[in-house]
């Protein structure tokens, strides 16, 4: 006979049973501590599942083991027996209604509580709310307010591979304006989590997700698959889009898996991501959040700016300092804020601040802020600071954290070329009367900060000529912001900055300028990849044979080498990101005299092809830099189009039976490389090339 207790969570009684029954055999893991670990768990994991329906997967008799796993079951419906306090909301579909249990503040606990008394072990939840849905001819319209990326590794691949193309996600989202957020799923994989606004439909949203997919297909093919097809995903990561569909669910954050050995789906920092990365079980898990918190605060919840102030909070007392303690929301043109203040503390700093999400991302400053190109300064980045600390002037009590005097030094808005963990590209409009329009260095006032180490929190702050930034970017043929691959290489890269670390002389920024060298040569497979083509390695020096046209014809045995006085570092035009506001005001706008010009979306691969009629020479190169010239001989016909040297910035499209281009025609080409190969799928589905920019022409940008 089951052996019942009652337990009481937040004032509601539960009745349960076999707590000590085995759930998984593995570990001697019972149900009293499954149900331990989400009471523990649940002030972190509430807020990344409330407001949506739960589905759970229950393992009623336990996971089981390899060789005799467990009987397992989807729950949709909430049980007639369930308890009255259960939150609960109808999802109406084509057919029928399901009721679905809800987890919401208010009786959370209890609620997770309950489900691990019936062996429900995974959490699924979708990426809405119901709060957020609309109505549209009469059917309900999902808005989501995150989407997810599910690195799925197939066979032989694992973790290290997720990792690769989980950094490949985070550089394209970045330049999206968005953050993402890591989640090791307690299965094989990576979770990517981005918040979004709630503007755009559940449709509009996968349709995203699966052209970025598509797009780190096209570039990594040998890396990256979009088609769930288990016979293409040998050796290589599906980027699992799909589950951003208003129908899909995925395992929430912070739930238990029902695996052999019990995991959890655990929110991760971008630091941990290295080789060594595991995943984590429930005891590590709820030691993370007792020292580091919810990494994944920001990327939940609406409520991620507060949950950043903890540390803020912790280190001040509200009624000790006259600091203030609030983010509130700013009217104007919608433009990030920065601040500056001259801080006399113990040892006189500047406190250099700029507002990104929600919060004023902070950096004290000891030798103050640089008013030449000449040097670079040591800036340790401190806790953020709520948007309220932008106008705080004042004195903060002897005894109290940071005591002495603030004054506004500069303060304005800001410009952002790039926004990224380890680099920030800024211009600073301050007022006319400002520290920076009066300290005798270079106007407009433009900032590098690159992080040197990121256990001390260390940064180099660097003051940039914006002339001379501008002419280094035209004359690599890059935009600002857009260097690709490059991007990690920042100012240290730009020259001036190399020579002003080479002028610092102090040990302590000597061993940051150490991180600064060593930044510079990291990230630049694609750069490698495109010299080593230009030299004729890889597959550059190939010869491919083209179907049609005589040998007199220019297209016959025509030399696939990118041609050698052509510039081999060209990056792809790109749309620009803009900021969430102006984004939400587009959308809403729709107007026919909107300044704004949007991307044509092709459906192909964005390449550089690279031509020079005279020596007979041609190459492609994709976004990401990869020559993947053998993979196209049919477009050795450019040679015949184009009459001087040039390096074209377009589209490879493969149109289907009625001219519209279809991405999966160009699928069968990923990934080859040699002419044997490549030529075979050339007539059955020829491609083309949609050129939409022209970046040099006869040596002229």
């Amino acid at each position: 006979m089951a052996r019942t207790t009652t337990v009481e969570v937040d004032g509601r009684s539960l009745r349960v049973t076999n707590l000590d029954k085995v759930i998984y055999p593995v570990t001697g893991t019972t149900k009293g501590e499954v149900i331990d670990y989400y009471l523990a768990i649940a002030p972190v994991m509430i807020p990344h599942v409330a407001g949506r329906p739960v589905t759970r997967k229950r393992w009623v008799n336990g996971v089981g083991t390899a060789d005799e796993p467990g009987q397992v079951f989807f729950e949709k419906n909430l049980a007639a027996s369930a308890p009255r306090w259960v939150h609960r909301h109808d999802l109406a579909h084509s057919d029928h209604t399901n009721t679905y249990p809800l987890v919401e503040e208010q009786d959370g606990a209890a609620t997770l509580a309950w489900f691990a008394q019936l062996a429900a072990l995974e959490v699924h939840v979708p990426q809405w709310r119901f709060a957020d849905d609309t109505t549209s001819r009469g059917k309900v319209v999902h808005h989501p307010d995150r989407m997810v990326l599910d690195l799925d590794p197939g066979p032989g691949a694992g973790l290290p591979e997720c990792v690769a193309v989980a950094r490949l996600c985070r550089e394209i989202v970045s330049g999206m304006g968005l953050d993402l957020v890591p989640v090791t799923s307690g299965s094989k994989g990576i979770h990517l989590y981005a918040r979004l606004d709630g503007t755009l439909a559940s449709d509009d949203v996968s349709a995203v997700a699966h052209e970025l997919a598509r797009s780190l297909e096209a570039d990594h093919p040998d890396l990256v698959v979009s088609d769930m097809k288990k016979s293409l995903r040998k050796g290589r990561v599906l980027v699992d889009w799909s589950q951003n569909s208003g129908n899909k669910t995925t395992v929430a954050p912070y739930s238990l898996r029902g695996r052999e050995r019990p995991a959890v789906a655990a929110p991760r920092t971008w630091d941990e991501l290295d080789d060594d990365l595991t995943q984590l079980g429930p005891h590590e898990v709820l030691d993370r959040v007792a020292r580091l918190g919810d990494p994944m605060a920001v990327a939940g919840t609406g409520e991620g700016a507060e949950d950043r102030l903890a540390q803020y909070r912790a280190k001040r007392d509200e009624a000790r300092t006259p600091e203030p303690f609030t983010s509130s929301r700013r009217d104007g043109d919608g433009r990030p804020t920065f601040v500056i203040q001259d801080h006399h503390a113990s040892r006189h700093h500047h406190d250099f601040r700029l507002e990104h999400d929600g919060v004023l991302l902070s950096w004290a400053l000891p030798r103050l802020t640089p008013s030449s190109t000449g040097r670079n300064n040591l800036a340790v980045q401190t806790e953020d600071h709520p948007l309220d600390y932008g106008s705080f002037e004042g004195t903060i009590p002897k005894g109290e954290y940071g005591a002495g005097t603030v004054t506004i030094w500069d303060a304005g808005t800001y410009e952002a070329e790039k926004m990224r963990d380890d680099e920030i590209i800024v211009e600073l409009a301050g007022r006319p009367d400002g520290g920076l329009a009066n300290d005798g260095g270079p106007q407009p006032p433009m900032f590098v900060l690159i992080r040197t180490d990121a256990e001390k929190r260390q940064w180099l702050i660097h003051r940039m000529d914006k002339r001379k930034h501008l002419e280094s970017l035209r004359r690599r043929g890059l935009k600002p912001g857009r260097s690709e691959d490059d991007a990690a290489d920042g100012a240290a890269k730009d020259g001036e900055a190399r020579e002003g670390a080479a002028q610092e002389g102090a040990a302590k920024e000597g061993e940051a300028k150490d991180g600064v060298a060593k930044g510079a040569t990291t990230g630049r497979t694609s750069g490698k990849a495109a010299t080593r083509a230009a030299k004729g390695g890889a597959h550059g020096g190939d010869e491919v044979a083209v179907a049609g046209g005589d040998e007199r014809g220019s297209t016959a045995h025509v030399a696939a080498a990118a041609p050698s006085d052509l510039p081999q570092d060209v990056s792809p035009m790109l749309a620009s990101s803009t900021d969430a506001v102006a984004r939400r005001d587009l959308a809403r706008a729709g107007t026919d005299d909107s300044p704004w010009v949007l991307e044509m979306k092709w459906d192909g691969i964005r390449a550089i092809l690279s031509v020079d009629p005279a020596a007979r020479t041609w190459s492609v190169r994709t976004r990401g830099g990869h020559d993947v010239t053998a993979g196209y001989p049919e477009l050795a016909e450019i040679l015949d189009r184009v009459h001087v040297p040039a390096v074209l910035d377009g589209e490879i499209i493969a149109p289907g039976p009625d001219g519209t281009p279809e991405f999966g025609r160009l699928q069968t080409r990923l990934g080859l490389t040699a002419p044997a190969t490549s030529s075979a799928p050339a007539a059955p589905r020829p491609s083309s090339s949609c050129c939409s920019t022209s970046c040099t022409r006869e040596g002229k940008t």
